[in-house]
């Protein structure tokens, strides 16, 4: 009990307390008054009873002092209680109002002592219902009155009061988890504020802070925005750092480069090995130089610095461009249903995209087995598809970070690459309001940057517009 309630979330907690709550105290008060209104009752019922018992047996002995007294006569005429009944011993013989109760319905005990000069009262079961036996001696005329009160009409009452309190007990445990759950979500709402705000800051938006107004909050809230503070300013830093170190190697990776070149116009003159050794050279210099425009790219993006020139084109020209610039090797396919839908963009980075993933299915997968547009509620589907080993299903969430290399499959654990393509892919879509993501479907791996369409206002930007980077939009003319 105690594993599975601490799995429970922290408003549900909260009202489970409520209603446990609530059921203890009102069954507590429940059975309190139960027991308290039982006593009472059952108590007024047997004073009402030997009363009656005292003083009809008073009558009874001023009657047998008669000459000639008739005692069917007598135990009809006494003032008895609605259900009870009388019984008179006299001499042996046996006397009564009610064939159901007699001689032996009394209980032989009770028969005993009152026959025996003693007067005596007890509770017993006549047919499944309470009775109440009262037995008085009447020593002066040689006789024992006996009355018995039925306690059915108790036992109901008792019965409806239990099965009433017993409502109102179910009553106030819903009322109470009712309440524990409007407190509750009162209470946690600044929670949830926080849930929030933390959400908004790892989607990017990093000027998000709590409000300082509540006296009850204020600390919790100024740590948050200390820590968002803390945040933002490293991010800045590393990113200052980041772009500085780029802007640093470019000069020295152009007097690199321009050496190679001179070089390379003369590997005709150098021997096998040096020039095996100058083609490797020249391959790790133009990856690097790559990883450092990556680098540089990334720093335009954190910093917001990062400008997209838009422009409105048709899906079916902008893929079949794609498919070429960006040399996938494979015409491009397309849906009927949005090729003459049309979409902003800027084209320079969507064609960077299209040249990374290209690239990625290149060095992975062998190259690209199609290259295609869908549409989807609303939206345009650009895909890539492979059919080499696929990303792994714990990585697929995580390929596109930066430097992200996780168990892939096959020639995925041999790349040499920087780790910054698939993340410039995905920053470069945030940024048009799109998403990119991987996936298998029918043999085939695929990457999938999902736009939206802007004849179209479905979703637009609304999905990942919070995580999208701030960079500044600028129509191309």
């Amino acid at each position: 009990m105690g594993s599975r309630f601490s799995h429970l979330g922290l408003r549900s907690r909260v009202t489970l307390a409520f209603a446990l709550g609530a059921l203890i105290l009102s069954a507590s008060m429940g059975a309190i008054t139960y027991l308290a209104a039982r006593q009472v009752i059952i108590q007024q019922r047997k004073t009402s009873a030997l009363h009656q018992a005292y003083v009809n047996a008073s009558l009874v002995r001023s009657a047998l002092r008669s000459p000639t007294p008739r005692i069917p006569e007598l135990l009809d005429s006494l003032d008895t209680l609605p259900g009870s009944r009388s019984v008179l011993e006299r001499r042996g013989q046996w006397f009564a109002t009610s064939i159901s109760i007699g001689k032996q319905a009394l209980p032989r005990l009770l028969r005993a002592g009152v026959v025996g000069g003693s007067a005596a009262t007890q509770s017993f079961l006549l047919s499944n219902t309470p009775e109440l036996a009262v037995g008085i001696p009447v020593p002066s005329v040689d006789a024992a009155y006996f009355e018995v009160f039925s306690f059915g009409s108790v036992a109901r009452t008792l019965r409806v009061l239990a099965l009433a309190l017993a409502g109102a007990a179910l009553v106030t445990t819903i009322a109470g988890a009712v309440i524990g759950r409007w407190l509750s979500g009162r209470a946690l709402r600044p929670l949830g504020t926080v849930s929030k705000a933390a959400v908004a800051i790892a989607g990017g938006r990093l000027d998000t802070r709590l409000p300082t107004d509540d006296s009850d909050l204020e600390p919790m809230a100024r740590s948050f925005n200390h820590m968002a503070d803390a945040l933002v300013e490293r991010i800045a830093r590393e990113a200052r750092f980041t772009s500085d170190v780029s802007h640093e190697l470019r000069s020295p990776l152009t007097t690199l480069n321009t050496s190679l070149e001179v070089l390379e116009t003369h590997s005709g003159e150098l021997s096998s090995r040096a020039s095996q050794a100058l083609a490797l050279i020249a391959t790790e210099l133009r990856r690097f130089g790559r990883m450092v425009t990556d680098l540089l790219e990334m720093s335009r993006v954190d910093s917001g610095a990062a400008e997209l020139s838009t422009e409105e084109v048709a899906v079916g020209e902008l893929v079949v461009h794609l498919a070429t610039s960006s040399g996938a090797g494979v015409p491009a396919v397309l849906d009927p249903a949005v090729a003459d839908r049309r979409v902003r963009v800027d084209k320079r980075r969507m064609e960077r995209v299209a040249a990374n993933l290209v690239d990625n299915a290149a060095q992975y997968a062998g190259g690209v087995t199609r290259f295609a547009a869908e549409h989807s509620a609303g939206r345009v589907r650009l895909v890539v598809a492979d059919r080499g080993p696929g990303v792994a299903e714990e990585d697929r969430s995580r390929i596109f970070e930066r430097f992200y290399r996780g168990t892939l499959s096959g020639r995925r654990g041999e790349t040499q690459g920087s780790g910054l393509g698939l993340s410039l892919v995905a920053e470069h879509v945030k940024m048009h309001g799109g998403r990119v993501f991987v996936e298998a479907r029918d043999g085939e791996n695929r990457f999938v940057v999902e736009l939206p369409l802007a004849d179209e206002p479905v979703r637009a930007a609304n999905d990942n517009a919070d995580n999208a980077p701030s960079g500044r939009e600028v129509p191309r003319r």
